[in-house]
């Protein structure tokens, strides 16, 4: 029997307790063993929604957030935008963050999510990414959609611990 269609559509209010919980989950499941686990378990999905629903009520169209659903459940969320360069903003776009809820991976939500928002980008921009060095299968998923690590390094902070981020680019289409 075949899979029910895989839906793109903008992200509403009500979608953020079931985006937030894919987020955190997501990173409860991804960075294990490269974030401090007690950081990642301190992680609260309520904490997390109540957070998104205060920026998604405040947002100004700047940034667009998209879910992918199938059969009216919520599996994916991507948010993208201006690309943030230091506190001004450049004419390239950003995917801030892209997540699958972990328990469906690799049935093309991700990739459906990502070819969406860069549906989104100004046409002619490119689209950059930050993701974790240590993240191998991010970063095999973003190599093969076409990014490239640029060279550009940076970390956060993680209960005192740095964790390192590389940056991705791809070139606009065309």
């Amino acid at each position: 029997m075949d899979e029910p269609t895989l839906r793109i559509r903008p992200m509403t209010l009500a979608d953020c307790d079931r985006v937030s919980e894919i987020r955190v989950r997501g990173w409860q499941h991804a960075y294990r063993g490269l974030v401090p686990r007690p950081y990642l378990d301190r992680l609260s999905v309520a904490a997390d929604a109540e957070r998104r629903r205060e920026r998604f009520a405040r947002g100004n169209g700047t940034v667009v957030n998209l879910v992918a659903e199938r059969d009216d459940r919520v599996l994916g969320w991507a948010a993208v935008g201006p690309y943030r360069d230091g506190e001004a903003y450049t004419a390239d776009a950003e995917l801030y963050a892209i997540y699958v809820d972990p328990a469906h991976l690799g049935r093309g939500t991700g990739r459906a999510l990502l070819d969406a928002a860069a549906g989104r980008c100004p046409a002619g921009a490119r689209l950059l990414l930050w993701v974790l060095k240590g993240n191998a299968p991010a970063r095999r998923f973003y190599e093969r959609a076409g990014f490239r690590a640029d060279g550009a390094e940076e970390s956060f902070d993680a209960d005192g611990v740095p964790v390192p981020e590389v940056r991705y680019v791809r070139a606009p289409a065309g």
